[in-house]
């Protein structure tokens, strides 16, 4: 698979907006896989942790390899300072949403889900428990950034991209199991879990898609405001996001060196690419 992306896109190339939501849809079946995954036998929090460690490691080497070199070569340090201050602005408001609406649900009373737990005889006849409207909201503006930031690294060229596109793939396959576990948590049958998945997954495709149509052919003005934003928010997806969530899970030499692995194997890679 990876060696027949390298060979569709060359560094010399920019890609089709075609091309791009092809690319998109990569890590939107991936997600859905690993929502199907995690319902079939979900994994360990280990592997969970690793995942996340791996994930983290290999945006950030992205990032240095990628995003920073381009960033300081066109040199406009105004728009760099403000595409970044947007750029963190931005993330820090989504999530503060994110957790009010998360607290909202867990002031709610108590869903149906709880109440099948503790009266076995009603599981027959219940109906599916409330969706969470947090965690979905979350998810989904995640997933929506995750796009966006995927035809940003397209519209700054086709090697930033695929490499983007990789690393993003692996985060994403991490969301697609936890979004699964935490469905079925709340009483969602299976399908309708794997259905939610699925759903969320499109806002990638989408994400992409606007991205590589605003900025394809954008100044080096514009493109430097965007490529801050999207280093911005790179950034605290890795230190805010995935690395919190592998932190829960207690640390060991081999989770952590899960971090370095993934930044080492996309390091090299960006050298061969």
């Amino acid at each position: 698979m990876l060696s027949a992306l390298l060979l569709a896109v060359t560094p010399d190339v920019t890609p089709s907006w075609t091309q791009v939501l092809l690319y998109a849809l990569v890590p939107a079946a991936v997600m859905v896989a690993g929502a199907v995954i995690a319902i079939i036998r979900p994994p360990g929090a280990a592997i969970r942790s690793a995942i996340l460690h791996f994930a983290a490691g290999v945006v950030f080497s992205v990032v240095a390899v990628e995003l920073l070199p381009d960033i300081v070569a066109r040199h406009r340090p105004l728009e760099v300072g403000l595409g970044f201050a947007i750029g963190v602005g931005v993330m820090l408001a989504l999530r503060s949403l994110t957790r009010k609406a998360a607290e909202k649900e867990k002031a709610a009373p108590t869903p149906p889900a709880a109440l099948r737990a503790s009266q076995p005889e009603l599981k027959a006849t219940a109906v599916a428990g409330p969706l969470p409207m947090g965690l979905l909201t979350g998810v989904g503006i995640d997933i929506l950034i995750d796009g966006l930031l995927l035809g940003i690294g397209f519209a700054a060229g086709a090697e930033e991209g695929l490499l983007l596109g990789i690393a993003l793939t692996i985060e994403v396959l991490s969301l697609g199991l936890a979004t699964a576990v935490e469905l079925r948590q709340e009483g969602q049958t299976k399908a309708r879990a794997v259905g939610i998945v699925a759903a969320l997954s499109a806002l990638l495709v989408v994400g992409a898609g606007v991205g590589i149509t605003v900025l394809n052919g954008a100044s080096d003005n514009v493109m430097e405001l965007v490529l801050s934003f999207g280093l911005a928010a790179l950034l605290f997806l890795v230190t805010e996001e995935l690395l919190t969530e592998a932190h829960e899970e207690p640390e060991s030499p081999w989770l952590t060196s899960a971090f370095f692995l993934g930044f080492l194997v996309f390091l090299i890679l960006g050298m061969l690419v």
